[in-house]
């Protein structure tokens, strides 16, 4: 990376606000690089070893293409760790109603990295945790705070370019177990409604990765990109280029990334153009959605979680991935097409999955293909047609007991073809 800017130095073991960040006399607090002006090329360098208690990193700041602004680590050692403990709160309005009324579209929400209508950033090498919070709230509390690890919000300046999210460590994020599209789990961007949207344009991404991040005891989300205030114009079936031009994400990567122990779903696309998700692996996920922990909804629905999917998004590509043990609610599948057109499953590898392998899910799930994957031992019925109209699977390997059927009971009024599978009893 060429280094154009200034380099702002930080430790929470030696360093000063009072200091003037170079790395022999560095920062001290995140609430003083939360107050920097910085510029297209600055970086900010947390030592490694250094832990900020009780402390969140908040920022509305924008590099360029050539000059990116970088947030890292710098030292030897364990990843500097930012533990929030239910600070950092802002507060989130979609500025309309979701595309279900049952959806909570506003609230407070305590994020330990949020950025705020950034772009050309890059956040690396960080250890994040957010749990605590509120005294005497209970863990399952109807109208609990959300939280997240790292927040992207879309708003007040158009389409956002390039933001990468690598190497990160983000756990224990005991968010709300019901809030499916607040900002709410380990890594959640959302775009929200502009304040002048004549002006500004419409609020989305364009070039978002996550890569090499591990995501454990995250709570409602493993990672989500990006659930949207435009959601209402994306409700049919064909979803034409052109829908994607207006509303869209494009060029969403999210690859080499472990989710594990998630509360909910484990990795989702949403709203996105050609996404490639590959080379992903989760690992028990949907702990939470189960009447012991989804035990007061009040009048939201949504006790379901899926494992690695796309939601009405176009030629998602989905390939390369592991998914293991998801546990047991309506959905609990490893794989999910979902209200998307054009969906593609391929080179994947399931085991153990207690509601099976793959969903094809409603109506406006159209052009979805299945090929190439391996299933190992899923349980509960290997595929899931639920109303769609034209799945097509064809050359995988489904290794089964001779109880599961392969299609899952009450979720089978769907139509599919199904050629050159092999199936091999275990």
């Amino acid at each position: 990376m060429e280094i154009c800017g200034r380099c702002y130095y930080v430790s929470a073991i030696h360093g000063d606000d009072n200091n003037d960040g170079t790395e022999s006399h560095p920062l001290k607090s995140l609430y003083a690089v939360n107050c920097l002006d910085l510029q297209p090329g600055d970086q900010v360098l947390l030592e490694r070893g250094s832990v900020f208690e009780g402390q969140f990193l908040h920022l509305d700041v924008q590099g360029t293409k050539e000059h990116p602004i970088y947030i890292g680590a710098y030292g030897t050692g364990e990843r500097p760790l930012i533990q929030t403990n239910g600070q950092g709160i802002w507060y989130q309005d979609y500025g309309t109603q979701l595309d279900a009324p049952t959806h909570v579209y506003k609230g407070y929400v305590s994020s330990a990295v949020l950025l705020y209508d950034c772009e050309y950033v890059t956040v690396e090498n960080l250890e994040i945790t957010n749990c605590g919070g509120v005294f005497g709230e209970t863990y399952s509390a109807p109208h609990k705070m959300n939280r997240t690890g790292v927040a992207g919000i879309a708003k007040n300046r158009g389409t956002l370019h390039e933001i990468h999210l690598n190497n990160l460590y983000i756990h224990d994020v005991e968010g709300n177990v019901y809030d499916k599209h607040m900002n709410n789990g380990g890594i959640y961007f959302t775009c929200l409604k502009p304040d002048e949207e004549e002006k500004t344009g419409v609020a989305r991404y364009e070039n978002v990765s996550v890569r090499g991040c591990h995501l454990k005891r995250t709570s409602r989300w493993g990672i989500a990109i990006g659930y949207s205030y435009k959601c209402k114009e994306f409700m049919m079936a064909e979803l034409p280029d052109e829908l994607f031009e207006k509303y869209g994400h494009h060029n969403i990567y999210i690859a080499d990334n472990y989710v594990e122990e998630i509360g909910g779903d484990g990795i989702t696309v949403m709203y996105a153009m050609k996404p490639l998700v590959e080379y992903n692996s989760g690992d028990s996920c949907a702990l939470e959605m189960n009447d012991r922990y989804y035990s007061e909804p009040e009048n939201r629905g949504g006790k379901v979680a899926a494992g690695i999917w796309p939601w009405k998004s176009k030629d998602a590509l989905l390939t390369y991935n592991e998914m293991r043990d998801m546990r047991l609610n309506q959905d609990s599948m490893a794989w999910d097409a979902d209200s998307g057109d054009g969906t593609l499953y391929q080179y994947n590898y399931s085991r153990l999955n207690e509601g099976g392998c793959v969903m094809f899910c409603l109506e406006e799930a159209i052009h979805n293909e299945f090929r190439y994957n391996v299933s190992m031992d899923d349980l509960g019925g290997t595929i899931s047609p639920s109303g769609n109209p034209d799945a097509w699977i064809h050359h995988n390997v489904f290794y089964h007991r001779a109880e599961v059927p392969f299609v899952r009971a009450r979720m089978d009024d769907g139509t599919y073809t199904a050629e050159e599978n092999k199936f091999y009893q275990i």
